[in-house]
């Protein structure tokens, strides 16, 4: 009961931050799932199984607070739902022995990713245009193989692609690509299920983590207007990363004075990009206030006459020099 409650606390902020980045609930969860000892495959189903309740959930909360693009989503999440499958099947098909190492590779790799994301300015400036089906359908596809073979990745790699396209608004990304989710999800789980059968499926795990997930989706579509993304982003990709190093170095045999020196230079790397977060945040912030306080114009009538700029007569009869 102890473990159950604990993965309904981790669904819950796992949740929170997915809502709040547009990725990181499979991360974080799957991250959990094999720290306790969890196979990589199970603990990849367990989390999709999971995640048709919070994406649903997230999706509805996303719509009612107008962070949806239906075209984008039409567009990304079918593309997904087929990368998803493929690579449920895959994961299905190796032995728990290559998967780890396969996953925690994965993992790690994404992790490292949002350090290093989330570390410099985030992009605020938008494009004209629309994105097209050539550009939604090879992401998706490629996002969600990695999503059902890392136990997670949908949005780590949908989420900073859209971003960086500049031609949406980052809190109609984020919701976007969660309500995606939702098909990638399903169609995963059941690429799980003819893999593994329904024995693949921790059960109790996946009821407490869809516990959490459900209570904080609401939330999170709220907090996506007000959290600072910069500093929730840096903060879980440090977790994840140091976690999945342990699985690594176990892979290689790295023992000895090796691991802990490994994790010294991993801590020090993630203080260093916590520390980016916070500059880019700071300077990000004054560049919106500065930005902010310049744009209303003083209207001439609140000058005073000994102030005002004489007009030459040519100008003020409309004539010519």
């Amino acid at each position: 009961m102890r473990k159950l409650l604990v993965l309904a606390l981790v669904g819950l902020a796992a949740q929170l931050v997915d809502g709040a980045l547009g990725m990181a609930y499979g991360l974080t969860s799957s991250t959990l799932l094999l720290l306790v000892g969890v196979a990589p495959a199970a603990a990849s189903a367990s989390v999709h199984l999971a995640e048709i309740g919070t994406t649903l959930a997230a999706g509805v909360s996303h719509w009612r607070f107008g962070n949806v693009d239906w075209r984008v989503v039409s567009r990304i999440a079918l593309p997904g739902a087929v990368g998803a499958f493929a690579g449920a099947t895959f994961l299905s098909s190796i032995s728990t022995e290559s998967a780890a190492p396969w996953m925690a590779g994965i993992l790690f790799t994404l992790g490292a990713y949002l350090l290093v994301r989330f570390s410099r300015p985030l992009r605020t400036d938008r494009r004209g245009g629309r994105l097209r089906s050539r550009f939604l359908g090879p992401l998706g596809l490629v996002a969600g193989f990695v999503d059902a073979t890392g136990g997670g990745g949908w949005g780590p790699v949908a989420t900073p692609a859209l971003l960086v396209s500049g031609r949406m608004e980052p809190r109609k990304v984020i919701g976007s690509v969660d309500t995606s989710e939702f098909v990638v999800a399903g169609a995963a789980s059941l690429g799980f299920l003819i893999g593994l059968g329904s024995e693949g499926f921790l059960l109790p795990m996946v009821a407490a983590l869809l516990i959490g997930g459900l209570i904080a989706a609401p939330i999170a579509a709220w907090l996506v207007r007000i959290v600072p993304a910069q500093l929730l982003g840096a903060t879980i990709g440090g977790v994840i990363v140091l976690t999945n190093a342990r699985t690594l170095m176990r892979s290689a045999d790295l023992e000895g004075p090796a691991r802990p020196a490994v994790y010294a230079l991993l801590a020090v790397a993630w203080v260093a990009a916590l520390a980016l977060a916070v500059r880019a945040l700071l300077r990000t912030r004054r560049q919106r206030d500065v930005a902010t306080t310049a744009l209303p114009a003083v209207p001439s009538a609140a000058v005073p006459a000994e102030d005002r700029l004489p007009i030459p007569a040519a100008v003020s009869s409309g004539g010519d020099r």
